[in-house]
């Protein structure tokens, strides 16, 4: 069974996605800040994180992570990323699978909030098996 992350500071949003993925058969941790997931993360390495950008104590706290464990953290590098925002809901900054870069932006896809729970599950179910893929 996979284990997967959710961090967010939305507690509500967090607490219906680990909801959802308890169902769809996985195994779930939700962290509400960077700090926390952080520490979790050393307890536990996720098969998957499924990420927020913002975050009260910074608003770029979410692409600072997943640049620390793309490139500076060599047990998470392969660990498979989810970005979700509101920010294109909420700025004329629109961000996209098209932003994606390994320097910039590495991750493994975008999610838009709110969250399209049948998409969430789709590309959980395609990164998860791509990323088992590449690890044989």
């Amino acid at each position: 069974m996979a284990y997967l992350m959710i961090v967010d500071d939305d507690q509500p949003l967090a607490n219906a996605l680990a909801t959802v993925l308890d169902s769809a058969g996985y195994e779930v941790g939700t962290e509400f800040s960077i700090e926390n997931a952080r520490e979790s993360m050393k307890r536990r390495r996720p098969d998957l994180v499924l990420l927020d950008v913002m975050f009260p104590e910074d608003m770029t706290a979410g692409f600072s992570l997943a640049r620390k464990m793309r490139h500076y953290k060599e047990e998470f590098r392969n660990v498979p990323v989810i970005m979700m925002t509101a920010i294109n809901q909420e700025s004329p900054i629109q961000f996209s699978e098209r932003d994606i870069d390994e320097t910039w932006l590495p991750v493994s896809d975008f999610m838009n909030k709110p969250v399209d729970f049948d998409e969430m599950l789709e590309k959980i179910s395609k990164l998860l098996e791509t990323n088992t893929s590449n690890q044989n």
